[in-house]
């Protein structure tokens, strides 16, 4: 499944995520209560939703109304409070990425570190509320087991008022949070990405595109925005049935000339078990003439991060490189088991097919149940492969 989130008209805002999610299946009342209860460490908010239509588009609106504001509150302070709260592990983590990219776009706007940043309207309780409520309706909905698509953001234009006085439109921190975006001003005269809504968007997204891709749609939802225009002020967001899949994937390399034979293979097991794409060891020729080796890791994004960790610990490489957001292109794979009878006793085999445009360009028994068949069976893993096809 391929998840379009489509700001091209509206932009993008906190509650508008969380709006199009609750319309496209998330459990408000489960919202409500974690928002509510995340939020009131910062400030107590009450979360309401409702079902309304922007000029004739049916779409739920997610109210978050700050009932306290406290004062403003140092960056590192305000991750530490975000630790404490009681929420899934998934959720928590996610969120805190979700607050240092905005951290670190604010930091880099006032030329200050992120131990100086002090953050205002991004660390009052409804922007809270916006991110942990986003992150969770995202996890609820598995959509991390699925490809997110972003379309261009359209910005607004003009000014808008904030703790640090009158700034043009798009605010600097947006613009900083959206560098490796598409964005486009217009098409009113007001702000339409906000720097909450900016960074959910960016840390969920695997891929940016300009223009839809091929794809079939099966649900379309909508997330209301709180102000009014001479259009549908809505955020769009499509589900769909993957045709063809492409694909974003991050290659981690590193040299090692340290490591023994037993040491590599063991961390060729790891990385995979880990959650690696592929693992590839290549023998090299390093510098002063030194025999050594190339790991190369491809990732999804997702993983990235944890592998990373997961090679500098086995190895304890002093740099690893990463060539991050590479094209691959895949086609759709799913598993299907068969029962085959071999010399009187039924073995299950799971089956690899690949489709492109609906048509079987690949069908494969795993290795791993070939391998066991031939164990348990006695006969060559060559015979095994010709009986099972």
């Amino acid at each position: 499944m391929t998840i379009i989130i489509d700001p091209q008209s509206s932009g993008i805002a906190g509650n508008m995520i969380i709006g199009a999610l609750v319309d496209l299946g998330a459990n408000e009342d489960d919202l409500k209560q974690i928002m509510e209860k995340s939020a009131y460490e910062f400030g107590k908010v009450e979360v309401t939703f409702e079902k309304i239509a922007k000029h004739g588009i049916s779409s739920t609106f997610c109210h978050v109304e700050m009932l306290e504001h406290k004062h403003s509150i140092n960056y590192p302070e305000f991750i530490e409070k975000i630790k404490t709260l009681d929420l899934d592990e998934k959720v928590k983590n996610t969120s805190l990425k979700v607050f240092e990219r905005i951290a670190i776009a604010e930091s880099k706007v006032h030329g200050k570190s992120l131990d100086e940043i002090h953050f205002h309207e991004v660390g009052a309780s409804d922007a809270v509320a916006d991110v942990i409520g986003s992150i969770y309706a995202y996890y609820s909905l598995n959509l991390d087991n699925h490809k997110i698509i972003g379309l261009p953001i359209a910005v607004g234009g003009g000014t808008v008022k904030t703790a640090h006085g009158t700034i043009p439109v798009p605010a600097p921190a947006v613009v900083e949070i959206l560098k490796d975006a598409k964005i486009v001003g217009g098409p009113v005269d007001s702000e339409l990405a906000t720097p909450t809504g900016s960074a959910i968007y960016a840390e969920i997204c695997d891929e940016i595109r300009e223009f839809l891709p091929l794809i079939k749609p099966k649900k379309v939802a909508y997330g209301a925005g709180r102000k009014d225009f001479d259009h549908p002020n809505v955020l769009r967001i499509i589900e769909s049935s993957d045709i063809a899949e492409s694909d974003r994937i991050d290659v981690i390399e590193t040299n090692l000339d340290h490591l023994t034979g037993e040491e590599i293979g063991y961390l060729f097991d790891t990385l995979l078990d880990a959650g690696a794409s592929d693992v590839s060891v290549t023998p090299i020729i390093m510098k002063k003439n030194r025999q050594g080796s190339l790991l190369k890791v491809i990732s999804s994004r997702q993983n990235r991060d944890k592998l990373i960790e997961l090679i500098f610990k086995e190895t304890g490489s002093l740099g690893i490189r990463i060539s991050p957001n590479l094209h691959r292109g895949t086609a759709k794979r799913e598993f299907v088991k068969k029962t085959f009878n071999i010399e009187g006793k039924d073995y299950e085999v799971t089956f690899k097919i690949g489709y492109v445009n609906g048509e079987i360009i690949s069908k494969r028994p795993e290795y791993e149940d070939l391998k066991r068949i031939a164990k348990e069976s006695g006969l060559a893993l060559r015979k095994v492969k010709e009986l099972i096809r």
